[in-house]
């Protein structure tokens, strides 16, 4: 079963013209409903998350700021993330959406795909960033730490971007494995995300990230994962999986230079029914709207109808694959070998 939290009331975080809008979300349920999809889903709507909920991540010192400048009429919080006067309830009902989705899957259902804005993988502790004003991810994992007592958390991020506030969030948590696959950080915000960024302290070889250049297709991305993925999750053994999705990467978004295809978000997403039957999906970024509309809804098919057969996703004939992309394979098996075995 897959249920979808989602709210009309996102669209009260208002950016206007900014890539990150309200347009994303409209237009991939518009979508949803032309295909026939809707009727075919569980959908749930979201509760805002509580201050207790978001002070085990964020700073009442932030949380206090946010609140008083949007209430004050809002505007830019740094040089590229935008919020208008409601938007610190609407991030409140967004990381409570993320939320709604874990519980659902703890409770009943195999995947629950929280479809929210503004996204979250970018804010840390004390700061909004990269469109982002609350970590929702971060905010629905604590929830579950708490509330539920579950100890071992999986998140694979594969946004175009390095999610680094989910990264430094759980830099020093050696029972969070945050894998994150993204466009190389000397090439794209945030500049961070390199493979020598392993976690510290408690959490050193907790933090894997997987840098690729510009140009990277679907090929790239299925070689690597398919090497790292699984071996990693079947030695960490989770409690509960997070999928961070993000369609930025895709080869239409204006706001990254890789290559994926639409056939990438079904491909993951089966892949990664092999790893675990349960599945917390957190929407972040993708900025094409006909391109997130298109791979979302394959990517949602994938789950509803429970396929495992990744291989159908897989591009025509032999993986191309480039050179740079085994050398950051080698790299990575290298600087990881205390950790994993890939």
């Amino acid at each position: 079963m897959i249920s979808l939290v989602y709210s009309p009331e996102y669209a009260r975080h208002q950016t206007g013209l900014h890539p990150e809008n309200q347009e994303r979300l409209e237009i991939m349920m518009k979508y949803l409903l032309e295909q026939g999809e809707v009727e075919k889903l569980n959908i749930h709507q979201p509760t805002p998350a509580s201050d207790d909920n978001l002070l085990r991540v964020h700073t009442k010192h932030y949380l206090n700021h946010l609140q008083k400048f949007t209430e004050s009429g809002g505007g830019y919080l740094d040089f590229d993330t935008f919020a208008s006067p409601e938007s610190y309830q609407i991030a409140k009902l967004a990381a409570g959406g993320a939320i709604t989705a874990s519980q659902l899957v703890f409770d009943q259902c195999d995947f629950a795909y929280s479809m929210a804005r503004p996204p979250g993988h970018h804010a840390t502790a004390g700061s909004a960033m990269g469109f982002c004003l609350i970590n929702n991810l971060a905010v629905a994992l604590e929830y579950m730490r708490k509330t539920h007592g579950l100890r071992k958390f999986v998140i694979v991020d594969f946004d175009a971007h390095y999610g680094n506030g989910t990264a430094e969030i759980f830099y020093d948590d050696p029972q969070v494995l945050y894998i994150s696959i993204h466009q190389d950080p000397r090439t794209i915000f945030p500049g961070k995300g390199f493979i020598e960024e392993t976690g510290s302290r408690m959490g050193e070889g907790f933090n894997l990230n997987i840098p690729l250049p510009p140009g990277s297709g679907t090929s790239d991305y299925i070689y690597i994962l398919e090497k790292i993925l699984e071996p990693a999750c079947r030695k960490f053994q989770a409690d509960f999986y997070f999928l961070d999705v993000g369609f930025d990467g895709h080869r239409d978004d204006p706001l990254s230079s890789l290559q994926l295809d639409d056939d990438f978000y079904p491909w993951i997403t089966s892949y990664m029914q092999k790893i675990t039957p349960k599945l917390v999906l957190i929407l972040e970024g993708g900025y094409s709207q006909d391109a997130m509309a298109r791979s979302n809804l394959k990517m949602i098919k994938v789950l509803k109808d429970k396929s495992t057969n990744e291989d159908r996703w897989r591009p025509s004939g032999k993986l191309v694959v480039k050179d740079e992309t085994k050398r950051i394979f080698k790299r990575i098996q290298d600087i990881f070998s205390p950790f994993f075995t890939f």
